[in-house]
């Protein structure tokens, strides 16, 4: 599946121009689900502008959202600035909010199958939107898990239960989630290559083991984040890629514990800047005026 940049000049006149992204499909399987997503889409899932259905083949039309992908920001391609800790707690919680409403908001319920940084996109003020439901496929309500025709999905973000078994679930979708937060919160490859192949959840567990956030931290953030919301956040990422899918929250589950988390972060900071005014302040009553 690729995705072509399509231009509309709305007001010659002026130079108002919008883009989008268009993505061609041709297997039938995947018009017939895009289809569905077509009325399904919502706020924290990448708008449909239209589409055009023609024999075999479908193009998607979605809104072209000018900051990229996360996965850009993060790896500091094409000169994308870093997203500050407060700000990824934020796109963390929006992109959750889509998978929530995938998998409780949808007619039928959806399975993303496919969520990584990559698919997370960001508009003008890093409002995070889910993109790319080429391989997104409905789930019976009530229903644990249902064999798939096909595994699919990125290697590294794919639920292991899922690979093994080729039944598919919500509980798939939390599994990745969960890699693209240890992602977020480490800025480590999701498979370290260089080390025998070794995933970003076993980096992560070896590093927890010592108790040090400083070394689990992606080192772009410096010291500016609150070291309780890290390590909430931290916790939810394991809990959520847990090898058993019984043992991982629902996104619901997810999407509350990140709002606490975003409360404590965003406190947390506050407390530290008032903390250093402080010290300014009294380091400045210390000062001899003839000095200054």
């Amino acid at each position: 599946m690729m995705v072509s940049k399509g231009m509309w000049v709305r007001d010659v006149g002026r130079g108002s121009v919008l883009c989008w992204g268009v993505k061609i499909l041709s297997e039938f399987g995947e018009k017939s689900k895009d289809l569905i997503m077509v009325k399904n889409h919502k706020n924290h899932d990448i708008s449909l502008v239209g589409y055009c259905n023609e024999g075999d083949h479908l193009a998607l039309v979605y809104e072209l959202l000018p900051n990229g992908d996360l996965k850009e920001h993060l790896s500091g391609k094409r000169d994308k600035c870093i997203i500050n800790s407060s700000t990824r707690l934020q796109i963390a919680l929006e992109a959750a909010q889509g998978l929530e409403y995938l998998h409780i908001g949808c007619t039928p319920p959806m399975v993303h199958r496919d969520v990584k940084t990559a698919n997370i996109l960001l508009d003008e003020n890093f409002k995070a939107q889910l993109a790319d439901f080429g391989l997104s496929r409905s789930f019976q309500t009530g229903v644990e898990s249902q064999d798939s025709m096909t595994i699919a999905g990125t290697p590294g973000y794919l639920d292991p239960e899922y690979y093994r078994s080729g039944r598919l679930a919500e509980k798939s979708d939390v599994y990745s989630f969960g890699v693209v937060l240890l992602e977020m919160i480490t800025n480590q490859p999701v498979i370290k290559q260089a080390s025998e192949n070794i995933h970003i959840s076993e980096w992560v567990g070896s590093k927890v083991n010592r108790g040090d956030i400083i070394e689990i931290m992606d080192p772009n953030l410096g010291k500016d984040y609150d070291s309780n919301s890290a390590w909430r956040a931290l916790e939810l990422a394991i809990s959520c890629s847990n090898p058993s899918s019984s043992k991982r929250p629902t996104m619901s589950q997810v999407i509350s514990e990140l709002k606490e988390c975003i409360v404590c972060e965003n406190s947390g900071i506050s407390k530290n800047r008032l903390d250093l005014e402080e010290m300014n302040v009294s380091l400045d009553t210390l000062v001899d005026p003839i000095a200054r």
